[in-house]
């Protein structure tokens, strides 16, 4: 899976969802945007309605519900995490990463611009609250 690093602050989820489709944040930001879904909504920390969209219009399946994080171990082999979980004026916030079992080992990939390595390793900083499984693609 190809590393994608947003573009805007609110724009975690549309690269996440860039990296899982093989397209550009560019390319998914476009979509996005011709949903209805805008890549500066505070929302796209907030709620996973536009998360859910644009997942589905690149017909990528996830999981029906959220399952709360227990362990890295039991996480399926691909996942959407939802990370930095807090709650901001009473409304959950959070930052979206992707979850990959690769041929090098696990792996959280961070399309947080800002940093310097994006793909992680370091699960014990790394604080999931929750996660959608991911279903292989055909």
């Amino acid at each position: 899976m190809d590393l994608v690093t947003q573009q805007d602050p609110t724009g975690c989820g549309i690269a996440c969802v860039a990296m899982l489709a093989g397209v550009s944040y560019a390319a998914a930001r476009a979509v996005a945007e011709a949903l209805g879904i805008r890549s500066d909504d505070p929302a796209l920390w907030s709620d996973t309605v536009h998360m859910r969209r644009l997942l589905q219009h690149y017909r990528i399946r996830a999981a029906a519900a959220e399952t709360p994080f227990s362990s890295w171990e039991t996480l399926p082999d691909t996942a959407l995490l939802a990370t930095k979980w807090h709650r901001h004026q009473g409304i959950p916030h959070w930052h979206w990463s992707v979850f990959t079992r690769s041929a090098g080992g696990p792996l959280v990939l961070d399309p947080k611009a800002a940093l310097k390595q994006h793909r992680r390793r370091d699960f014990g900083r790394i604080r999931p609250k929750w996660y959608f499984a991911i279903e292989a693609q055909p």
